[in-house]
């Protein structure tokens, strides 16, 4: 028996069926999976570059910290604002904002996209407390703060609950204004607004480095994709049809199901 050509044959048939669109694990799984590893890529090299103290980072981070604690000092309001807004939108209430979705998407019968919430904020929000613990970076020092925060710096816990939160609530009411080009603006705008300003929020109070915030943002997208493409491998597995997670959200049928409690 010809054991090369067999084993090849093997190669050749599990490739044909991870790109076939209509198999379990097709192409769209094998994309939204690659997905989460590309996102993670930028992220790495974010972290390797604060790890070396890399010097063009620092000075990046240092002239941009001072530029907006000079405006914060001089403009109370600002400040105010800015403190108002990383409370609002910090990683508690956040949390419960996320936990009350789950909620509901359970009565609604939706359970598995009820855990999928909940695995994603959680995932993420472990993930960011250990690296934090890693990396060890401090946080800024200035003088005269405008705000103090404790703990270490990298990545930024508002930044990255912040993408995560946006992420899943964008991608579990998608399916609602799938018919509606205005009602997906309006919902990507808010997810892009809640994670950007929630970001520069940091930035703007001095409590975080301008890396850290963009470190939090991808290591949240990235977790998103990452527990996304997990999601579709259960949907593919279970014979629902593929769907465009960035257009549909990652379970389309959401908006046609009753909300009469139960499991789905």
């Amino acid at each position: 028996m010809d054991t090369t050509g067999a084993t090849v044959t093997r190669r050749r048939s599990w490739r044909s069926r991870r790109l076939d669109r209509d198999h379990s694990l097709g192409l769209r799984l094998s994309l939204a999976t690659a997905a989460a590893f590309l996102v993670l890529i930028p992220f790495a090299l974010l972290a390797l570059l604060v790890l070396g103290a890399w010097s063009p980072l620092l000075r990046v981070d240092a002239s941009i910290t001072d530029a907006f604690h000079g405006y914060a000092q001089d403009h109370p309001a600002w400040v105010t604002v800015m403190t108002v807004w990383t409370h609002v939108f910090g990683p508690g209430p956040l949390r419960v904002a996320a936990a009350v979705v789950a909620v509901w998407l359970f009565r609604r019968g939706a359970s598995r996209l009820a855990a999928w919430v909940v695995v994603t904020m959680i995932a993420g929000g472990l993930l960011g407390a250990l690296l934090k613990l890693l990396v060890g970076r401090d946080r800024p020092d200035l003088l005269e703060p405008v705000a103090r925060a404790a703990g270490y710096s990298f990545p930024s816990g508002h930044a990255l609950n912040a993408a995560l939160a946006a992420g899943v609530l964008l991608l579990v009411f998608l399916p609602f204004a799938r018919d509606s080009r205005a009602g997906r603006i309006m919902l990507w705008a808010a997810a892009l607004l809640v994670t950007v300003v929630t970001g520069l929020s940091r930035i703007a109070l001095g409590v975080h480095w301008t890396s850290d915030v963009v470190g939090g943002w991808v290591l949240g997208a990235a977790v998103v994709a990452a527990t996304s493409a997990a999601f579709a491998t259960w949907r593919s597995g279970s014979g629902r049809p593929s769907a465009r997670p960035l257009r549909e959200g990652v379970e389309p049928e959401l908006a046609d199901q009753r909300p009469e409690g139960g499991r789905a």
